[in-house]
């Protein structure tokens, strides 16, 4: 359900099953560790297609009510072009980005086979991570998640704050390339 576009606190059920296991036994860990990675797979798939089918002509029409204007669009395309890859694995481990880059990635074109391999490589580096590392963490997961939980927050906002300048120094010669390249795609040769 995250992965389609619903804010869904994934890492919570996946934490919380996984210390189920430990404390009752009654599920198997592997279990659910492969009921995660899966969940996590087979519904950005479907926020893929969901994308793909509706998300370009909603965002043309209503994305300049948030800031996504047609040259945003443009670049979002073209950023998807040449560093999809990396944005749909790496989505993964940012909760506000997971929910969204599905989406993003079935609007802006991303080829279907490429999403598919990066996502099903980052749905499993994310969820199994989570349900195992947990599980075998066990009691002393309050103690390490606090500092690891700092650690990776910091990471993230410095991650996204160089990103934000990064593109907002770069918006004008990346979306002149974007551009460039849109009209080099669409000249018949």
């Amino acid at each position: 359900m995250e992965s389609m576009g619903l804010p869904v606190p994934a890492e919570t059920c996946i934490i919380t099953a996984s210390l189920y296991c430990l404390k009752t036994h009654h599920l198997a860990i592997q279990g659910v560790a492969l009921a995660a990675i899966a969940g996590a797979i087979i519904g950005d798939n479907f926020g893929y297609l969901i994308g793909r089918h509706f998300g370009l002509p909603l965002l043309q029409k209503h994305g300049a009510k948030v800031g996504l204007t047609p040259d945003r669009l443009v670049l979002g395309q073209y950023l998807f072009r040449h560093h999809g890859s990396a944005i749909v694995f790496f989505g993964r481990f940012v909760s506000v980005l997971r929910v969204f880059v599905a989406l993003l990635a079935g609007a802006c074109n991303m080829h279907w086979k490429r999403f598919m391999l990066f996502n099903a490589l980052g749905g499993s580096c994310w969820a199994g991570g989570y349900a195992m590392g947990t599980y075998l963490l066990g009691r002393k997961i309050s103690e390490v998640s606090g500092p690891t939980g700092i650690a990776i927050g910091v990471l993230t906002v410095i991650g996204l704050v160089g990103s934000g300048i990064f593109l907002r120094k770069n918006e004008k010669h990346l979306t002149q390339l974007a551009l460039a390249e849109q009209r080099n795609l669409s000249t018949p040769h």
